[in-house]
């Protein structure tokens, strides 16, 4: 997964439900040198009675948001959405010449 343009990373997940997977995945796929280079993780954890579904916003350095309801989404849905974007600054970056 291309974390290079990632800014902010929100997740809000209960740890015991098994719909929260992919939030879970999710965080342990962020490098750890992650909020040295600048990223912003905030993760919410849930009451285990909460009915409350898993969420995840995204900000990428030009500013886009991405939110996304986990509750209805894969890992791989999940990264592939991410690294789509990803690939779209990265070509940016690459054309513009920094």
């Amino acid at each position: 997964m291309i974390t290079r343009f990632l800014t902010d990373v929100r997740v809000t997940f209960n740890p015991f439900s098994p719909r929260s997977k992919p939030a879970r995945l999710f965080l342990s796929l962020i490098p750890p040198n992650a909020r040295l280079d600048g990223m912003l993780i905030d993760s919410k954890m849930l009451p285990r009675s909460s009915k409350e579904p898993a969420s995840l916003t995204v900000k990428f350095k030009d500013g886009k948001e991405m939110h996304m309801d986990l509750d209805k989404m894969r890992i791989t849905d999940v990264m592939a959405e991410v690294d789509r974007h990803s690939r779209q600054l990265a070509r940016k970056e690459e054309l513009s010449g920094n």
